[in-house]
C-alpha cells in the first residue's frame, strides 16, 4: 500500500537535518508516541528507532498486546541547496510488516519540507490488504508526532 506524507517546519534544511539526527530528538518523538519502551541511536548519516507501541485492535490477536517497530533511515550527503534524501525502512520484529520508502529534506513552506513516500506491505495471505489499510493511520500518525516534536524543539533557541 502506496503511504505519503509532508511535514514543514520552521527552519532551514540544514537545521532540520540536525534535529532530526539528534539523539535527543529522536528520544522526544518515541516518548511523544506513547512508547513503553524505546531506543534509539545516531550513527553518522544514520539513524535507528525502536519502539514498542500498543498493537492496533485488528492486529492485536497476531501480534499480542504490544508491537516492537524498527525504524532505519540513511540520509544521503547534503546537495549544495542543503537538501537531503533517505532510504527508510520499518518492520516488526517476528511478524510480516514492512515499510520501505524515502524522505526527501528541502528548502520550502516555512523553511524547510519534509517529505515521505514509501510501501507499506504486510504479508498475511486474505488480510493483508486489510492490515496494511489500518496499519497506514499509525504510520501516518508517527510522522504527525515527528512534525509537533519538531516544531517545539525549533522554537526552542539553539
Amino acid at each position: 500500500m502506496e503511504i505519503s506524507a509532508r511535514v514543514e517546519f520552521t527552519a532551514d534544511p540544514d537545521r532540520v537535518f540536525t534535529m532530526v539526527t539528534d539523539q535527543r530528538y529522536l528520544e522526544r518523538v518515541c516518548q511523544a508516541s506513547h512508547a513503553e519502551e524505546y531506543a534509539a541511536s545516531v550513527d553518522g548519516l544514520t539513524t535507528n528507532t525502536s519502539r514498542t507501541l500498543p498493537a492496533p485492535e485488528i492486529a492485536a490477536r497476531f501480534t499480542g498486546p504490544t508491537l516492537t517497530v524498527k525504524e532505519r533511515i540513511d540520509w544521503s550527503e547534503a546537495g549544495p541547496d542543503g537538501s537531503r534524501t533517505a532510504v527508510v525502512t520499518l518492520n516488526v520484529p517476528g511478524q510480516p510488516v514492512e515499510m520501505n520508502g524515502r524522505l526527501a529534506l528541502t528548502a520550502g513552506g516555512p523553511g524547510s519540507v519534509l517529505e515521505l513516500t514509501g510501501d507499506l506491505k504486510v504479508s498475511i495471505p486474505l488480510l493483508g490488504r486489510k492490515l496494511e489499510q489500518s496499519a497506514a493511520p499509525a504510520v501516518l500518525a508517527g510522522f504527525d508526532v515527528q512534525q509537533k516534536v519538531g516544531t517545539e524543539w525549533l522554537a526552542t533557541p539553539a
